[in-house]
């Protein structure tokens, strides 16, 4: 069968990095994070002190940022690479997480950012998460999904997945962050975060991992024998 382009947007903490990597490793396709690219964006400019209110500051520093991904064969997984460093680990952190919407929605960013995205894609074959992937970024891909879940559950798994890094962090600390990223997202003049008209819901408030995977598979299937 073909390869497709799979897209999966959606809110913070609805578990869209973890259904993507699932999926990829499924189809042996590539799973490409695209939040991960804005948070080493965002490392970057935090690190070196780059005014983001200030365009040439900002045009200045994605002029010395690389990022690149590399599999890694302990994890089998993709991991995020700004300049040759591996910087995983260090943007899941909450400093990153609560300015990257703010970088994130800056115009030279996300041209910068989807324009890498884009070149990834040309072979298709490839899962990406993010918030614009099936609107903006690959907007006639062939399977869409959008993921969503109720605030509280998001909530409980963001700060779950935190406390294992930082156990000072606060459930209040993480559920005002989620509120102002999805504020964020939602409402910045670029690429906005939308469900794209041809993208299919994912609501897995209710769902387990297993639930959730076996049900996005049986889109992709279905999808890929119309491709045919």
């Amino acid at each position: 069968m073909k390869k497709i382009i799979v897209t999966i947007d959606g809110w913070s903490s609805c578990g869209k990095s973890t259904l993507a990597r699932q999926l990829a490793r499924e189809l042996n396709y590539v799973y490409v994070d695209s939040g991960a690219m804005y948070r080493a964006i965002t490392l970057y400019f935090l690190r070196n002190h780059i005014d983001w209110t200030d365009e040439r500051e900002v045009h200045k520093a994605l002029g010395e940022i690389h990022l690149d991904f590399h599999f890694n064969e302990k994890t089998q997984s993709s991991e995020m690479y700004l300049n040759d460093e591996n910087v995983e680990y260090v943007i899941r952190d909450l400093v990153i997480a609560e300015k990257v919407s703010d970088v994130a929605a800056i115009r030279e960013v996300r041209e910068f950012a989807v324009a890498q995205q884009q070149k990834l894609g040309k072979k298709k074959g490839i899962v990406m998460d993010g918030r614009d992937i099936g609107t903006v970024v690959f907007p006639d891909a062939e399977m869409k999904i959008f993921m969503t879940a109720d605030n509280a559950v998001r909530v409980e798994r963001r700060f779950k997945e935190l406390y294992e890094k930082n156990p000072n962090v606060t459930i209040e600390e993480v559920k005002n962050n989620l509120e102002m990223r999805d504020y964020i997202d939602s409402h910045r003049e670029v690429s906005p975060l939308r469900k794209a008209d041809d993208a299919v819901v994912l609501d897995n408030t209710k769902l387990t991992e297993d639930e959730q995977f076996n049900l996005a598979l049986g889109w992709i299937h279905a999808k890929k024998k119309e491709k045919k």
